[in-house]
């Protein structure tokens, strides 16, 4: 056996160098016993998810541009339950037909064709993997800090080239370190950590709430403050504050059939993401305004990183109940930051590196490699290199939300729920997803259009001198990509139909066998779902892995 053989993920023998580029055991429909995401596991996921110093600092960039607090959180409560509907809708195909992202992208996209799309998103996870990790580190920092207040006087032994210091870089390299067990786990056992994270993280954010309320002996001047803006700046301030909510969750809204492929039915990927992602994040944007305002109080200035004001609670010589009380809330945080890596960056990674290395990576092998490229990437030299990272970072929705756009359409609009689960895994010509030598050129199209729309608003952004028409179609990015990219795509397939095009909407896998359009001419959805249920593991055997 070669060196190749040896790293190659297990797969069926006899299958050709072509069809090992299309699938192994991550890529397939996934099997009824691996199905186990109930309705309070995505619950629980959502309420993990909210709880991460990102939300927690949301409302502070809108506050700056001059929100009052309660404008800033009527901007949260309606960016989140804008972008709901779209995690929900887009997890659909996922939890009907147990498929991963960059399976759903290839009816979209096409077999080789998505591999870009995958790619894309891949390689910005990764990113966003040693982005988290960094602030991860920050969180243990304060945790060691309260436990050894020596900590903070550790001597550096690192050159100034490095970018860091002995003692950051070790608080880093433990939450990296600490992170590497979680990966391990399949997607279908890692509910168990929302589920932790879920009954930990609120404590701790109740307790630091009223802490700081008591410490302050009020809420503090925030809450008072009126806005500074008014009239249609007022307007566009909102604008741009729930877009920036939006933005947030552009990476959840595309790998949302990673987590719903595992759904023990389609209801339970539906109503409980369309509810709790306002609810949660809304719930949890709160607590960070109450307790920055209190920090104003205490130390004249608003602190609005949670970290920061933990580390400032630390200063002088501070009670024994003062160090417990940082430790708890900062390990919180800890497992908080870890649970959003795991979710939002290195399933993500796994899934997509999956896709494009079938042969030798599963969704396992790939968060390990995207810990591994977080590591490499050195992110605290990343950060202070640019200013503008943060803001090249989420003008990526703007492809996500492209990308988004295509494959709405195209499941809802375009075949309306008909799959054609073989041809997904077989790259014959008349297949579905086939298309032009595996490329589909109507949702390249559409993707682009979608991006070109934001062009000269993303300049702007940056710093440039633009047209104050192309800066609103960028403070609006999220649904101007998506809105261009749907329409585009919707308009070519008209003139340009593709196999499977039906005026129908029926979510049914036309490869199946027992599948007919006359049998099943009255049949409802959740019949078509158990009878695939029933069969799945059959026609995995048969129809992906054809003798």
């Amino acid at each position: 056996m070669g060196i190749l053989e040896k790293l190659e993920v297990p797969h069926p023998r006899g299958l050709s160098y072509k069809q090992m580029m299309l699938t192994n055991d991550d890529l397939t429909p996934v099997p009824p016993e691996k199905r186990t995401w109930r309705t309070v596991n995505f619950i629980s996921f959502w309420i993990a998810d909210s709880f991460n110093v990102n939300t927690w600092m949301i409302v502070s960039s809108m506050v700056q541009l001059g929100l009052s607090w309660w404008q800033a959180w009527i901007c949260v409560w309606l960016g989140y339950g804008f972008v709901s509907p779209f995690i929900a809708a887009n997890a659909r195909p996922g939890a009907i037909f147990h498929v991963t992202f960059p399976v759903v992208a290839r009816t979209s996209f096409g077999l080789y064709g998505s591999l870009w799309c995958t790619f894309n998103r891949g390689a910005m996870a990764c990113v966003w993997y040693g982005v988290q990790a960094s602030i991860g580190g920050s969180c243990v920092k304060v945790m060691l800090r309260a436990m050894w207040p020596s900590v903070n006087d550790i001597p550096n032994h690192l050159p100034e080239s490095s970018g860091t210091n002995t003692r950051d870089f070790m608080c880093f390299f433990l939450f990296w370190l600490i992170s590497l067990p979680a990966i391990w786990f399949p997607i279908h056992q890692i509910r168990h950590l929302f589920t932790l994270k879920s009954i930990v993280t609120p404590i701790a954010g109740i307790t630091f709430f009223i802490w700081c309320i008591v410490k302050a002996k009020g809420v503090g001047p925030i809450i008072s403050r009126p806005s500074t803006v008014h009239g249609s700046e007022l307007g566009w301030s909102m604008v741009t504050s729930l877009m920036s909510c939006i933005s947030n969750m552009a990476t959840l809204v595309t790998n949302a059939p990673d987590f719903a492929s595992r759904s023990k039915s389609p209801s339970a990927a539906l109503w409980p993401q369309l509810l709790s992602v306002p609810i949660a994040f809304s719930l949890v944007s709160f607590i960070g305004i109450i307790v920055s305002s209190s920090s104003e109080t205490i130390y004249g200035e608003a602190i609005w990183s949670p970290i920061d004001l933990l580390d400032r609670f630390l200063d002088g010589s501070p009670s024994h109940a003062t160090r417990f009380g940082v430790w708890f809330i900062s390990f919180a945080f800890i497992v908080a930051q870890l649970g959003t890596n795991i979710s939002a960056n290195s399933i993500s990674a796994g899934c997509d590196l999956t896709a494009l290395f079938p042969r030798f990576v599963n969704i396992r092998r790939g968060g390990y490699v995207a810990a591994i490229v977080g590591i490499c990437m050195l992110p605290w030299n990343l950060l202070k290199s640019s200013n503008n990272f943060t803001s090249y970072l989420s003008a990526y929705s703007v492809f996500l939300s492209s990308i988004a756009g295509v494959m709405i359409i195209e499941y809802y609009v375009i075949r309306r729920g008909h799959y054609n689960v073989a041809d997904l895994y077989d790259a014959h010509k008349d297949g579905w997803y086939f298309y032009t030598y595996g490329v589909n050129f109507r949702a390249y199209a559409a993707y682009i259009a979608g991006i070109l729309i934001n062009v000269v608003g993303f300049a702007g952004a940056t710093g440039r001198t633009v047209p104050l028409a192309a800066t609103r179609i960028y403070q609006m990015s999220f649904f101007t990509g998506f809105g261009v990219s749907a329409l585009v795509y919707y308009l070519l397939n008209v003139l340009f139909p593709v196999p499977g095009f039906t005026t129908k909407f029926e979510e049914v896998d036309v490869s199946d066998s027992s599948y007919s359009r006359e049998d099943n001419e009255n049949s409802s959805v959740s019949d078509v779902e158990s009878k695939d249920d029933k069969d799945s593991k059959v026609f995995v055997s048969e129809q992906v892995y054809p003798a």
